[in-house]
């Protein structure tokens, strides 16, 4: 008898401009309008329900887009006393766009794409979330590798933050961001993303079937 894939019990949550790399490119249009300055709080989104796909799933690519991104990132899955339950590993894909301040929902929450892994690994089993380190591979080639020492807000710091302005519920669950450099996919493609202490998350990119 298999074990069940993890799939999360309350809301799933991006976070923007999490990682230094990823400020730094995006910092001269920080400073134009309409927002002139740098944010300086967490920039949350969600990814809905309808987002989530479970390790091994076939992720569907409407057929007008020619290439999806790939978001490799670790999502915080938040206990019964607000701390941090465990940690997973997850691909938050989305269609390119330019702007990364205001994320349109029709690129970032189509259905299916929130690649979730298959399993939750203890928070007591981490010593530091900065210790963390992701490898991306599309069709068995790396093509990232993602240092989480590179975050702006490390995992409580960013878990503090987000705090002061709103509630997480037990089971929601906050990614820690996306680097910069994400790497593009496409219909037909093995996404492969893996970590030292984590199962590693797998699925395959195809083209979306007509209606």
């Amino acid at each position: 008898m298999s074990t069940p894939h993890f799939l999360p019990m309350g809301t799933v949550y991006g976070t923007l401009l999490n990682f230094r790399a990823e400020v730094e490119a995006l910092a001269p249009q920080m400073t134009a309008p309409p927002y002139k300055a740098p944010p300086k709080a967490p920039v949350l989104y969600v990814k809905t329900a309808n987002t989530w796909s479970t390790h091994g799933s076939a992720i569907a690519v409407p057929s007008s887009v020619p290439e999806v991104e790939i978001g490799a990132s670790v999502g915080m899955v938040i206990g019964a006393e607000g701390d941090i339950e465990g940690f997973v590993l997850m691909n938050d894909l989305s269609i390119p766009h330019a702007s990364f301040f205001r994320p349109p929902v029709k690129f970032k929450c189509l259905d299916g794409f929130l690649g979730i892994g298959p399993a939750l690994r203890d928070a007591q089993d981490v010593a530091d979330p900065a210790n963390f380190r992701l490898e991306v591979r599309i069709n068995g080639e790396l093509k990232q590798s993602i240092d989480f020492s590179q975050l702006v807000r490390p995992a409580q710091q960013l878990l503090a933050d987000v705090g002061e302005f709103m509630t997480l519920a037990h089971g929601d669950v906050l990614m820690l961001g996306c680097d910069a450099g994400r790497p593009l996919a496409r219909a037909g493609d093995r996404i492969e993303i893996s970590a030292p202490g984590f199962e590693t998350l797998t699925h395959t990119l195809v083209q979306e079937t007509a209606a």
